[in-house]
């Protein structure tokens, strides 16, 4: 096993193949613009490392990844990262153009811009704390990261209309049926599963392996980058909306939004 990379709260080891990328940025998992723009650069050198077949995508903490992190402005659709790096979404399509396969562990919350993230993975392995939720319309907004295009595209149309519209959390079980889980498992075999979901990709031949996920997924990055365009122009005037303004301060007291449809 190797140490590969440094990353903003992220940790990568190679063995047998196959890259373990570990999200680990406190109990939830929140990302900022950094944060999402370091993955995908993790993800883009691994592309080019041989000694990589697969990554396999988990998380520290109790959430898989609870979304943008709204104390850092993230979620200001116009924000642009002190780095030059540009916009969240512009992240966002870089992840979704990696070439290699990914299993992602998803071992608990997914939620809003976390399950954005959660789609770019080609497998997910899950378990009864693991829970989905595009909670946009709870805070007034338009859902992101490619959503409107990667949800309904994995689990179907009304599947992806009854998330949308409202922001209900799909758990365990639910997310298996709809497709969101290709595995469901017990907490305490995640890593166990998902390692062997990783390690018969890996003993597969490589350069087919890429071929054929090159035609499954041909025009993803397109589709995305078309989707995140829309949504960003969504949100750019949602955002100016008294109903965001209070979906996102009753999100901070933990407590039900109040909308007036203003």
């Amino acid at each position: 096993m190797s140490q590969f990379g440094e990353y903003l709260n992220i940790n990568v080891t190679i063995n047998d193949y196959i890259a373990t990328v570990e999200m680990n940025n406190g109990p939830s998992n929140f990302f900022d613009i950094e944060m999402l723009g370091s993955l995908a650069d993790c993800f883009e050198d691994l592309d080019k490392e041989e000694s990589c077949r697969v990554l396999l995508l988990t998380s520290t903490g109790k959430a898989f990844s609870a979304g943008a992190n709204f104390q850092k402005g993230t979620t200001n659709a116009k924000g642009l990262d002190k780095s030059g790096r540009g916009h969240l979404y512009d992240q966002a399509v870089r992840l979704f153009s990696n070439r290699k396969p990914i299993v992602a562990i998803i071992n608990g919350a997914a939620v809003g811009g976390g399950l954005g993230l959660s789609l770019v993975p080609d497998f997910r392995v899950g378990c009864g704390d693991s829970r989905f939720a595009a909670n946009f319309t709870r805070l007034g907004i338009h859902p992101g990261f490619g959503l409107s295009y990667s949800l309904p595209k994995l689990i179907g149309q009304q599947n992806a209309n009854d998330m949308f519209y409202t922001g209900r959390r799909v758990k365990g079980e639910e997310a298996k049926e709809m497709g969101l889980l290709d595995r469901l498992v017990a907490k305490e075999d995640l890593l166990k599963v998902a390692t062997e979901v990783a390690r018969e990709l890996a003993i597969s031949a490589p350069l087919a392996v890429m071929s054929i996920r090159e035609t499954q997924r041909m025009g993803l990055p397109e589709a995305i980058k078309a989707a995140t365009d829309r949504e960003l122009s969504e949100q750019n005037w949602l955002f100016k909306t008294d109903d965001t303004k209070e979906g996102v301060k009753a999100m901070g007291e933990r407590r039900e939004p109040v909308f007036t449809g203003k």
